[in-house]
């Protein structure tokens, strides 16, 4: 026996309307009692799982900058008469890195009342100078001194020590240690700011900070090492 299709009237369509919505209203009511008994994501779970993940990248290079260090050394003898001169052109990167490691649950605090995430940032570090050895060049005047003496192999010496502290130098200055801190901070703000809007909290704010904020002059830690560790390294 054939079956004839079944129409739905118009009130039945306006009633299947009002029942949907009063089974959304009803779920969307549940949901929303669920999430205020049992709590839905918070701010500082939310840091939390932010500050594990940054600590589990151990390090953070926010910022890397390579110099360039000109130096000569020059040695007389019998009042002038003799000399050797030789200069080396040395170029090496330096690295300024975040040890993220050093960061816990005391460096992010959380204040309800302005929506703002406060860290409290390890101070930069810097690795390197990592020098060139292709690119470096030595340069020198021939004379009777160096012909009768090692003394160019001593001035090469003195010209490379004198030059990685120049690299250092150099890189510790002002102005890359502050683009660096600030390549720092807007990293690691970014870092937690992302995951806090990702959770609806789009009104937080995230603000870094170094222990020694506003102190006039900043000392980097130094992690670098000498031109002839890196020499010794590159023959071996």
């Amino acid at each position: 026996m054939e079956s004839k299709p079944i129409r739905l009237t118009r009130p039945l369509v306006i009633a299947a309307i009002t029942v949907a919505l009063i089974l959304g209203l009803l779920v969307g009511g549940a949901l929303d009692i669920g999430k205020r008994l049992f709590g839905g994501p918070d701010p500082e779970t939310v840091a939390t799982s932010a500050l594990q993940s940054m600590r589990a990248q151990n390090r953070l290079v926010p910022f890397v900058a390579r110099y360039v260090s000109v130096v000569s050394s020059r040695q007389e003898r019998l009042g002038g008469l003799v000399s050797s001169e030789r200069t080396l052109v040395l170029p090496g990167d330096v690295r300024y890195e975040l040890d993220l490691a050093k960061l816990d649950a005391d460096d992010v605090r959380w204040d309800s009342a302005t929506n703002t995430l406060t860290v409290t940032l390890p101070e930069i570090e810097i690795a390197g100078p990592e020098v060139d050895l292709a690119a470096a060049r030595e340069y020198g005047e021939g004379g009777v001194l160096s012909a009768v003496t090692n003394t160019d192999q001593a001035l090469d010496r003195n010209n490379r020590n004198r030059a990685v502290a120049d690299l250092r130098k150099q890189a510790g200055s002002a102005v890359p240690m502050r683009l660096a801190r600030e390549a720092g901070r807007q990293a690691v703000e970014r870092s937690f700011v992302l995951p806090l809007q990702a959770a609806g909290f789009d009104n937080a704010r995230v603000v870094a900070r170094y222990p020694t904020e506003g102190s006039p002059v900043t000392e980097p830690l130094d992690h670098s090492r000498s031109y002839n560790d890196v020499l010794d390294e590159a023959r071996q």
